[in-house]
């Protein structure tokens, strides 16, 4: 058995008295690899001997206890083992950045051609294609700005409310019409304070809430 261990953080025991089992993490993306479970030899003869002294009634309780103190004696050895067996499980599928010194996985983190992990040597593919569909994402938005015409709309406050169709019939409206061009009702054009955005009267000159002048 050797003295260190691979693998010292990234992983969980998952061990019981009955086996061995460990999960082992890349530490860049997180994803992990469970080894085969190994049962544990001392654990079974420890819950077989708990087993026959309770069902003897404490007859064999002195036995049951030195499986016990067997069982602690020599479960970290025997842990240890395990350890070191499922860590050579795994191995295979890990890589060591010499860099940055991260266990990463190799199937999603390493970078082969350079030898490094992707958080030191990122795959220039990827980025490229990842660059791109940023680009073509801020360029879509840029298209989709609203035009110089509306830019001083929105700068300026909207001063009445706009109608998209008809209240009446539904029929589409170009602009802001005061009557609809379909069944001739009357379209709503309320006016609101450009200050504090309160509902102005008809024919109200100034603000009922804020006292500035109506638009």
């Amino acid at each position: 058995m050797t003295e260190n261990f691979q693998f010292s953080r990234n992983h969980s025991d998952l061990s019981t008295d009955k086996g061995f089992q460990f999960e082992f993490y890349c530490d860049r993306c997180g994803d992990g690899y469970r080894t085969k479970f190994q049962p544990s030899l001392t654990g079974a003869a420890t819950s077989f001997l708990d087993a026959a002294n309770s069902l003897f009634g404490g007859v064999l309780g002195k036995a049951a206890d030195l499986g016990n103190r067997a069982n602690s004696a020599t479960w970290e050895q025997t842990h240890d083992a395990a350890f070191e067996k499922a860590a050579k499980e795994v191995m295979p599928q890990f890589a060591r950045c010499p860099k940055c010194s991260s266990w990463v996985c190799r199937k999603n983190c390493w970078n082969t051609r350079r030898g490094l992990c992707k958080s030191c040597a990122p795959d220039v593919d990827v980025e490229m294609a990842a660059a791109q569909s940023s680009k073509a994402v801020e360029q879509a938005w840029e298209a989709a700005d609203a035009s110089q015409e509306d830019k001083q709309v929105i700068a300026k406050g909207y001063q009445e409310t706009i109608q998209a169709s008809c209240p009446h019939c539904g029929a589409a409206l170009n602009g802001r019409s005061k009557f609809c061009p379909e069944c001739g009702g009357k379209v709503d054009a309320s006016k609101f304070c450009l200050e504090c955005g309160e509902k102005l009267p008809p024919n109200a000159k100034f603000c009922g809430e804020c006292g500035t002048k109506a638009p």
